[in-house]
């Protein structure tokens, strides 16, 4: 086994011992799990230009004024799938300073196309060097590096060819970005933040509010106020939702076929068409909306559109698809709105903090799977459940996802993901209706299921895990797709 294989299996072994032995001061705030971005993915499209940009605006200055060229690799599921995902195209965006949240997505082809024929970067905004994607933007499918699957290693080079810099950085899903000392201590930065109702499981969560005599948005609430302020916290809630609004709008108005060779037509503006002129009273009809809700979403997110991260792009759909359907079927009110947040936030929070919500390390459990129950705990959260209830419910949506595979077919983020997100949005809503029927108790917690897709996540294959190497990836060949 070659070293770095070998390095990568170790790591894999001591995993969990790590993060439990590390993880007591890291908080996951509700600012993390949810950020604006652009599609297709999470961890191959946003992490990608955080790290490219974070790279060079990490250097000394005295060194990044001396760059003349700079070399960047891509290990495992980056390299396998990073050309479907967008990966190269991040990658330039971040080596010129962007960041996802800001950048115009209208501008991304022409600036594109213009860093390809002049072979040339400008690094940050300020210093044009040379850069050739073709030979200094390496996919190496062989190797990986020790941390995480979504491995990347950037080097910068002086006017004689000596190296000034080199660094390894992982994206490990929803946009988070790591080094290898960060990764030891599971924060994307970290950063040590205290709260005055730290929790590391939902037992732990569920315990101090019973202790408290309060429903666990209270406590949340007072969390995210400490760190951002109660103000700023609102405001946030209000921007994100209407971020997640926008884009099923954006969705269900237009039409055409998606980017990448599978020739794929968006769906949601019809399926929105035929619903209009359907009997309002028909019994599935809501259930309908959430499905075009949902597929809007993820198809402005495999064109590159605006998306938020909820808890990854691949499963951004989820979330937005259940918010509104609480918006636009039930008697929506703000502060529903964020119970909602919160309590998906928190629940997204341990999905990440004690398994994964990387597609590239669990599968899509990780991603639809987490989703799902982010928004089933939200919905119940909303509509005025009990604490159990909403774990209940987070609990039976991530149950009933455990062992999904992460197969994109061709690489992109289309086949069957889109699907798979309005699929998760309706198991969300109905793990919140089982939940309220029932008075919170239930066998099966949810920081087992947590744990359980940790462990299912390491028996999977990696060939399962967004590599394109098996499932409907190697089934369904692209050109029978395009047939």
């Amino acid at each position: 086994m070659p070293c770095r294989r070998f390095a990568a299996a170790l790591w894999q072994s001591t995993r969990t011992f790590i993060r439990h032995e590390n993880k007591i001061a890291m908080y996951i705030s509700l600012f993390d799990m949810f950020k604006i971005g652009i599609g297709p993915s999470s961890s191959h499209t946003v992490g990608p230009m955080r790290a490219a940009r974070r790279f060079l605006f990490e250097m000394p200055e005295a060194d990044f004024a001396r760059i003349h060229r700079v070399e960047v690799e891509l290990y495992g599921s980056l390299a396998h799938t990073g050309h479907g995902h967008g990966t190269d195209v991040a990658i330039l965006l971040g080596l010129e300073g962007e960041v996802p949240d800001q950048i115009d997505t209208t501008s991304v082809p022409a600036r594109v196309h213009a860093i390809r024929a002049a072979r040339e970067v400008v690094l940050l905004g300020k210093r044009k060097v040379h850069f050739d994607p073709d030979r200094e933007l390496i996919f190496n499918r062989v190797d990986l590096l020790p941390v995480h699957s979504n491995g990347m290693r950037f080097a910068a080079f002086d006017a004689d060819n000596k190296l000034l810099a080199e660094r390894e950085l992982y994206s490990i899903g929803g946009g988070f970005v790591v080094d290898t000392d960060e990764a030891f201590v599971g924060s994307p930065r970290g950063v040590e933040q205290k709260v005055p109702h730290h929790f590391e499981t939902m037992a732990e969560l569920l315990e101090m509010a019973k202790s408290a005599g309060k429903p666990m948005h209270e406590l949340l609430m007072a969390n995210e106020s400490v760190l951002h302020g109660e103000a700023e916290t609102r405001a946030f809630i209000t921007q994100v939702s209407a971020v997640m609004s926008e884009c099923i709008d954006r969705g269900m108005s237009t039409e055409g076929m998606l980017p990448g060779g599978l020739k794929v037509n968006r769906r949601a503006k019809g399926i929105a068409d035929r619903l209009r002129k359907a009997d309002s009273h028909s019994s599935e009809g809501a259930m309908n909306w959430v499905s075009a809700y949902a597929i809007a979403v993820n198809e402005e997110n495999a064109a590159g559109g605006r998306v938020v991260t909820a808890p990854t792009n691949g499963a951004a759909g989820v979330v937005p698809a259940v918010l509104r359907y609480y918006q636009d079927f039930r008697d929506a009110t703000p502060e529903g709105l964020e119970r909602f947040m919160l309590a998906a936030a928190a629940v997204g929070a341990l999905c990440k903090r004690n398994a994964s919500i990387s597609g590239a390390e669990v599968g899509c459990q990780g991603e639809v799977g987490s989703a799902a129950a982010m928004a089933a705990g939200g919905l119940a959260a909303a509509l005025g459940a009990s604490n159990e209830q909403i774990e209940n419910a987070a609990e039976i949506a991530l149950e009933h996802h455990l062992g999904m595979t992460c197969d994109p077919i061709g690489g992109l983020v289309q086949i069957p993901c889109i699907e798979r997100n309005a699929m998760g949005a309706i198991k969300a809503i109905n793990a919140c209706s089982l939940a309220m029927l029932g008075d919170g108790s239930h066998m099966v917690t949810l920081d087992q299921a947590i744990e359980t897709m940790r462990r299912t996540g390491s028996d999977m294959q990696s060939k399962y895990k967004e590599t394109s190497l098996g499932g409907l990836a190697i089934t369904v060949s692209v050109r029978q797709v395009e047939c």
